[in-house]
């Protein structure tokens, strides 16, 4: 099989704001300069109003390559998470990508709580293509590493919130694709559970030929990537060695402090 890779070309992402003829909303938006709204908005040919997330962003992402992703709040990595992943389509520029994509944005995403943990499990095993011998074999893996016991075999919705965690995060983490993107929001939930987690995470993230992660957790991002790509108001500021990068965000956030 070729090798994993992603790439965008001029890409540009929007979310269109379609009562923002209120004056209210508008004057919120507009006032809303701290995260870097206020001058990412615009009108494309008498539509609505929309906030673009990224604006003509091209990068190409290799096989090998362990990539974090960094900035504020706002600055559009989840936003680019998403894109990867498919979940949000382009506005403009296009988004190619090779390889089997595994998004672990949060620890119960695509989970029905109607459904039992344990058809849960099964239902993510089918949209991944399993056969019934490794659907088996899912099964068994997450059920060992949840430790949920007969609760797998009750509706999610009876679950506590750790419990969802847990199946949710057993059952993310059991397959390998070639390419995985996570947020640091997946890294949220029980302490004395995570410490268990870290090392199955730690193995997927090695087995995976292309990591892209977004988060602000600094060691994360010294331990686990070798590139960062600093986003602002949803512009590439820098794209490089881990290292540098982070010192050349870390240099503008403490000008910022001292302004």
């Amino acid at each position: 099989m070729s090798a994993a890779w992603l790439r965008l070309e001029s890409v540009c992402l929007r979310f269109p704001l379609y009562h923002a003829g209120a004056r209210s909303l508008k004057k919120t938006v507009l006032g809303a300069t701290t995260i870097g709204i206020g001058n990412r908005l615009g009108r494309a040919d008498g539509g609505p109003l929309f906030v673009e997330a990224l604006h003509d962003l091209t990068l190409a992402i290799t096989s090998g390559e362990r990539v974090g992703l960094i900035g504020g709040n706002g600055a559009g990595k989840t936003s680019l998470l998403r894109l990867l992943a498919g979940i949000y389509p382009p506005a403009h520029g296009r988004v190619l990508t090779q390889g089997r994509i595994q998004a672990l944005l949060h620890p119960g995403q695509g989970m029905n709580p109607d459904l039992t943990g344990r058809e849960n499990v099964r239902l993510g095993g089918l949209y991944h293509g399993l056969s019934r011998p490794a659907l088996r074999r899912l099964e068994e893996d997450v059920a060992d590493f949840a430790e949920l016991g007969e609760f797998l075999n009750l509706p999610l919705r009876i679950y506590s919130a750790g419990m969802a965690v847990r199946l949710g995060f057993a059952l993310a983490t059991a397959m390998r694709p070639e390419i995985l993107l996570m947020d640091e929001w997946f890294l949220a939930g029980d302490a004395a559970f995570m410490d268990k987690a870290r090392g199955r995470l730690e193995d997927m993230v090695r087995g995976a030929e292309i990591f892209v992660i977004a988060t602000h957790q600094t060691d994360v991002l010294r331990q686990w990537t070798t590139r960062a790509i600093w986003l602002d108001q949803g512009h590439a500021r820098a794209d490089g060695p881990t290292d540098v990068t982070l010192a050349a965000y870390h240099r503008m956030a403490s000008q910022l402090s001292v302004s």
